[in-house]
Formats: C-alpha cells, sequence, structure tokens
C-alpha cells in the first residue's frame, strides 16, 4: 500500500504547486520520443488479449519508431496539421501508434468508443467533417454499412487495421507501414502550439447529442497531475486502467500522464462481457502496482474468491467515472487491505477533485481539488456556497487557465458560452463541501430529485440500496406521482441469488431509510434486467424519466408539472 504522509503534504504541494506550458508544445515528440531517448529499452505498453493469456510488449523506442511510420503515411495521404481523423479500433497497440502519429503531424484524432453502432459514426463525421476514418476489421463492417451516406462525404481515406481479407475499398495499415519510413524529426512537420487542437472527443450525451469536445495540445501537461498525485505513479509503476480506447477516460490512465512520469502502462483488448476472475488473474500475473477502473468492475471483483490470487505487487487502487458507493471501498479493502481512491473529473477537464495517499479517506467524498485547480461550490448566483449547501462544482479559470481544461465546444457557441462565464468554468454537476473542505457528489444538475420539498441526489440512495447484498446495480430518478406531483423511483438490477418480489421491494424501503434520511427512501421500485447506457457506460437517467412519465400517461392525461 503507498505510504501514509502527514495530512498537511497536500496543502504543502497545492501551495508550491505551478504551471508551466511552453509556447510550442507535442506530447509524441516531448514526451514519448524523450523517453524513447532515456530509456529505450524500458516497456512502455504491454498489451494483453481477451483471453487474459497471451501479451504483447511495446518499449518507448518501438513505438516512438512506429508513431513515425504513421505519421509519415497519413503525410504521404495528404493529411496535414488540423485535419480530422476517426479513430476506431479496439484495445490493441495499433490505437497507440495511430493516435500518437497523428500528433506528431498535428492531425486530430477523433476516438471513438467501439460500442459504436453506424448511425454514431455517421453523426460525428458528418459533425467532425473528419476526413480520415482508421478501424480494425471487427469494426469495419459499421463503416461499409454507412459509407455512401451523404453525412460521411467528408471521407476520403480508409484505412483498415488487422485486415483478415483483401479488401479494395480499404487500404491496408499493415501494408502502409511497411512501406513508410521510420525516421522523422519536429523539421518535418509544422509545429504545433500548446494552443493549437489536439483532440476531439465527444460526450457521453446522457442528455441528449454529444458534444464535441475540443483540447488543446496542452491538455496532456494537465494529466501529470492526474499520474503523479491522484495515481501516485513513479517509474517503476505498472499501471492498469481497465477502458475502452475510445473513452476519455483511456488517456486519463493509459497515455498521457502515465508515460510523461514513465510508467508502464497496460491494456486487455476485452471483446466480450468483463471476467472478473481473469481481471485478477492479470492483477497477478503481471505484477500491477496500480489499479484504475469504474465502480462497476470493483462491484463485480468484489463477488468472487479475491483472497485466493496474489495481489502483492499492488499498491494503490483508484475509481473513477461515476461515484464510489463506500460499501464497495469497504470490501476490497476487507479483501486486500487496500483502499480504493475515488476522484473526479470530466470528458472536458483532467482530475480535479481526488483522494490521496497523503490524506484521510472520508468514503463516499471525491476527496479535496487537485494541485493547479481551483475548485468550489458556487450557488446559483455565482457566490461560494456555504459549508454543506449544494451548488455547482465549478473550477476557477481566471487569472490562469488550468492547461487540461479543454478549450471549447467545437461548432456549438451556445453550449460554450453557458458554461464559461464570471471566471469560473461549470461543470453541470452539484456537491457539497464539508466542514474539512471535501467534496461530496450530489449527481448532474439535471438528475437532482425535487420530491416532497426536498432536493435529493440519486447518488445517496443508489449507495444505500447498493449496500443491500440482493442489488448488483441501481438507478434513482423522479417520476411522477398524481398526489406528490413527483417520488424517488429506483430501477434495480438484482444479483443472481435473488428473485423479484414485493417482498423484497418493502426490504429494500426499510433498508434505505435505515441507512439514509427517511424522506429519501424509494417510493416506487422496478426491477429490470438491464439498465440504459450511453455507449461510455454512463446510465441515461433521461431515458429512464421518459420511461416513468410514459408510463404515468398511460392513466393520465397529462404530467402533473
Amino acid at each position: 500500500m503507498a505510504e501514509e504522509h502527514n495530512v498537511h503534504d497536500y496543502e504543502k504541494v497545492r501551495e508550491e504547486f505551478g504551471w508551466d506550458v511552453p509556447e510550442y508544445y507535442n506530447f509524441a515528440f516531448d514526451e514519448l520520443d524523450e523517453r524513447a531517448k532515456e530509456m529505450p529499452d524500458k516497456d512502455a505498453l504491454i498489451s494483453i488479449d481477451d483471453s487474459g493469456e497471451k501479451a504483447q510488449r511495446h518499449t518507448f523506442k518501438e513505438l516512438s519508431d512506429l508513431s513515425n511510420r504513421f505519421a509519415n503515411v497519413l503525410g504521404d495521404l495528404g493529411l496535414k496539421k488540423g485535419d480530422r481523423a476517426m479513430v476506431l479500433i479496439h484495445r490493441v497497440p495499433e490505437w497507440y501508434v495511430v493516435v500518437l502519429g497523428m500528433i506528431k503531424l498535428g492531425a486530430i484524432p477523433i476516438p471513438t468508443p467501439n460500442l459504436a453502432v453506424s448511425e454514431d459514426l455517421t453523426y460525428r463525421v458528418n459533425r467532425s467533417k473528419a476526413n480520415t476514418i482508421v478501424t480494425d476489421w471487427s469494426n469495419h463492417e459499421k463503416v461499409d454499412d454507412v459509407r455512401d451516406h451523404e453525412k460521411m462525404s467528408s471521407l476520403e481515406n480508409f484505412i483498415l487495421v488487422g485486415a483478415e481479407d483483401k479488401r479494395e475499398d480499404w487500404k491496408d495499415f499493415e501494408e502502409l507501414m511497411d512501406e513508410a519510413s521510420s525516421k522523422l524529426s519536429r523539421e518535418d512537420v509544422e509545429a504545433t502550439k500548446s494552443e493549437d487542437p489536439l483532440l476531439i472527443y465527444f460526450t457521453s450525451g446522457t442528455t441528449g447529442q454529444p458534444k464535441m469536445v475540443l483540447h488543446t495540445h496542452s491538455y496532456p501537461l494537465g494529466h501529470e497531475v492526474t499520474a503523479r498525485f491522484v495515481q501516485d505513479l513513479r517509474k517503476d509503476d505498472i499501471n492498469w486502467t481497465i477502458a475502452d480506447n475510445g473513452w476519455a477516460k483511456a488517456v486519463w490512465g493509459k497515455l498521457f500522464g502515465q508515460w510523461i512520469v514513465g510508467a508502464t502502462v497496460v491494456q486487455q483488448n476485452i471483446t466480450g462481457r468483463f471476467d472478473p476472475d481473469k481481471a485478477l488473474k492479470i492483477l497477478q500475473d503481471h505484477d500491477i502496482t496500480t489499479f484504475c477502473v469504474p465502480p462497476t468492475i470493483y462491484k463485480m471483483m468484489i463477488n468472487q474468491d479475491v483472497e485466493s490470487y496474489n495481489l502483492t505487487s499492488l499498491r494503490h487502487c483508484l475509481s473513477a467515472g461515476e461515484p464510489l458507493n463506500p460499501d464497495v471501498i469497504d470490501k476490497w479493502e476487507e479483501y486486500t487491505g487496500l483502499r480504493i481512491y475515488d476522484y473526479y473529473g470530466q470528458t472536458e477537464t483532467v482530475a480535479l477533485v481526488a483522494n490521496y495517499p497523503t490524506m484521510k479517506v472520508k468514503p463516499g467524498s471525491m476527496g479535496k481539488p487537485t494541485p493547479g485547480h481551483e475548485v468550489d461550490i458556487l450557488d446559483d448566483q455565482g457566490n461560494k456556497a456555504d459549508i454543506g449547501e449544494e451548488g455547482h462544482i465549478a473550477l476557477k479559470i481566471e487569472p490562469e487557465r488550468p492547461p487540461g481544461l479543454f478549450k471549447e465546444y467545437w461548432k456549438d457557441d451556445e453550449k460554450t458560452e453557458s458554461v464559461f462565464h464570471d471566471g469560473w468554468y461549470y461543470t453541470g454537476d452539484k456537491a457539497y463541501k464539508d466542514e474539512d473542505g471535501y467534496f461530496w457528489f450530489v449527481g448532474r444538475d439535471d438528475d437532482v430529485i425535487k420530491a416532497s420539498g426536498y432536493r435529493i441526489g440519486p447518488f445517496e440512495v443508489e449507495s444505500a440500496l447498493q449496500e443491500h447484498p440482493a442489488v448488483q446495480e441501481p438507478a434513482v430518478i423522479g417520476a411522477p406521482h398524481e398526489i406528490r406531483t413527483k417520488i424517488i423511483k429506483a430501477y434495480i438490477i438484482l444479483n443472481d441469488d435473488y428473485e423479484p418480489s414485493e417482498e423484497l421491494k418493502k426490504e429494500l424501503q426499510d433498508h434505505v431509510k435505515k441507512v439514509t434520511a427517511p424522506y429519501k427512501y424509494p417510493r416506487e421500485i422496478e426491477f429490470v434486467d438491464e439498465l440504459p447506457k450511453t455507449i461510455s457506460g454512463k446510465i441515461r437517467r433521461t431515458e429512464l424519466r421518459e420511461m416513468a412519465e410514459k408510463e404515468f400517461l398511460k392513466e393520465h392525461e397529462q404530467l402533473p408539472y
């Protein structure tokens, strides 16, 4: 386990920390290539197949050379600085080669989740006007299904990784790489300024169509905070962050900050359902030292025989993506002796709030602001909220804008202006601070429930439900009610050993009343086999609210609000 330090170290680090953003910066040249010179034979990347048995290793030097080749491939195809290119590739080494090559050239990668369907691709290509798409064999049919669609007309280059058969209408990645030179210097390409566009992520879209989040070349510098302070990474660490390469979490935990520090990153090409036993075996067999996964994965892993695996190499565990229930933290620590450190950020940012090995953890809290970021809770008038008062999580952007913060929602001035004002970036999330300065997540602005005269965050009700052994995964919303206007309703996936019943509903309601304020209990419970989620795995509470409203309107002429 990471060494415990005096809590005052946190304040000292924050006080002494400062950003150093050069005028010109390119992660692939300035970090990857420098690591290749410093430690050419050190493993930068370990790629494990779906079985968990076979692993490929790539050194910093190998990735430096391969990314040079792909940058030359793109240059030969006519791509230049500022061109957009969609990247739809599974968790294999080629994803890194492609993205790093684009960064060197100054082309703008658009990482895309592998769960994306043809309609998602047409929307993203149409919005971004990408002129190139690089994908793998298992995804190429999605592209073929819509490649003649008018919304895909900007595409000029179709590059296929790992082709199992010859496709005349696709350029073969391996053939292109064989013919390309591994020699590339900064002077061969147009230089990138720190403020130039680096990449575009499409947000998860829990409340509407995904927006284009544009990050600049300074973005990786912001992730040094994520790696060095939050993940507590050092040069000799082997870090495994489980995330699809199309999610922003991939560059949070498997690329930028980790290679600035010089650590090794691990990926597993999970192509089917997540297998918690395979994951535990990988932790054991590959001497993983730091581990970061979403709460859902920890929930699955603690139901296995964790203690039968040798996890002595593991020293630091983290979770991000959605709030982590205290009950899961306690069980993981019981089995491994390691506490899970929760932290908070968005596609638009780096880690803004976190728990550190240097400070006491309050289970269920997001922690405190990270170095280089002034984060606070503001009320609806833009004033700093009182202790314990729920408000908006906001990041100070004046007088100095943190480099890890996105530049804008590209091609959406109205949305951009709505989140940047009065010297702050408003995250769209709600929380409150306690007397010790710890942040406690409440929910998205749109998810907070106003019921029975109270404002209730779905997370606190979900946390209470999660503590019951019958509950595998809950989702809580505000549902319409004829008399009360709105009530708390829970949709629940049960663990395998439990069956839906009225008795179980009553038991769960009583359980919530005991572990949290009684008025927060769900007056309605519906057992379901699955929950609607975005392609990045976040629960679409908007869809659940629509379902509840449709049910209400079957027996009523209009909604009560």
